[in-house]
């Protein structure tokens, strides 16, 4: 089946076959419904953004320097949540815990410390990430 391609809409075949990385098959008899994409990683369109990746901090959640993230701003940010956070005017992205009256950002990468904030010290979790877009160079 062929992509509907429209700038405002772009709905895909979904296949209910899970694909392996051995012996292929046919996939026309599995087509299962249309995917849109847009439905499915946009919940608010006026509160969601994306944002590309620099860096490897958060490698361990698969996201790599390149990837374009799915922010969601109307979602409260919870401990485990990775979030897009402003410190000292630059955005960073990483995991969001507590512990102890402390606010922790921890990156999923043990090449990089924590970041600590105390009760006094001011966090701003810009969005909650919800996603992320990756395109191979073909």
């Amino acid at each position: 089946m062929r992509a509907e391609i429209d700038p405002a809409v772009c709905i895909l075949p979904l296949l209910q076959h899970r694909i392996s990385a051995g012996f292929p098959s046919p996939a026309d008899e599995y087509v299962e419904k249309r995917l849109d994409l847009n439905h499915y990683l946009v919940r608010n369109k006026a509160a969601t953004y994306f944002f590309r990746v620099v860096g490897d901090s958060m490698s361990g959640a698969h996201i790599y320097g390149g990837v374009m993230l799915v922010v969601d701003r109307s979602i409260k940010p919870k401990y485990g949540h990775i979030v897009l956070a402003v410190i000292n005017n630059e955005y960073t992205v990483k995991r969001l815990y507590t512990c102890n009256n402390v606010i922790e950002l921890h990156a999923d990468n043990p090449a990089y410390l924590p970041i600590r904030f105390k009760v006094d010290e001011e966090l701003q979790v810009w969005g909650v990430v919800v996603g992320t877009v990756t395109r191979f160079a073909v």
